[in-house]
């Protein structure tokens, strides 16, 4: 996938090799490492976004350095399944252009193979999540 950046391609790579729950157990594992908001932006938390297509609390705030750009999540760790495809999402894409953001084909997580182990329902929160990041970085 010529569209992905490095790291994410990477991530979606060692997804692949994972076969039926190991593919579940390796995104909790992104869920437990995903970082808690920065002490600065949890004073700004009203600036945060809200992705409304989720069924869980997903917030998330883009800031932009020197034309790359970083992405904070904030996501209750009730939601590990969330937390864990947010957390992808944050790795791969981080430091990355709008430009690189924006290319991320929507469906990009098939290549991971997701649909074998999460409901239609989290599939649709995923593409929210990806789809606000990239309204965002198109705002950037």
């Amino acid at each position: 996938m010529a569209d992905l950046p490095e790291r994410l391609q990477e991530i979606v790579e060692d997804f692949s090799y994972c076969v039926g729950r190991e593919k579940l157990e390796y995104l909790l594992q992104f869920a437990e490492k995903m970082p808690a908001l920065p002490d600065w932006l949890e004073a700004e938390r009203a600036n945060l976004d809200q992705v409304n297509e989720c069924m869980t609390p997903v917030f998330v705030y883009a800031q932009q350095d020197n034309g790359r750009l970083h992405f904070y999540f904030d996501i209750p760790p009730e939601s590990p399944t969330v937390r864990g495809f947010a957390s992808v999402l944050q790795e791969g894409l981080d430091n990355t252009t709008p430009a690189e953001v924006t290319a991320v084909p929507d469906d990009f997580y098939l290549q991971m193979g997701l649909q074998d182990v999460l409901s239609g329902q989290r599939l649709n929160g995923i593409s929210a999540i990806l789809a606000h990041m990239k309204t965002l970085a198109q705002e950037a």
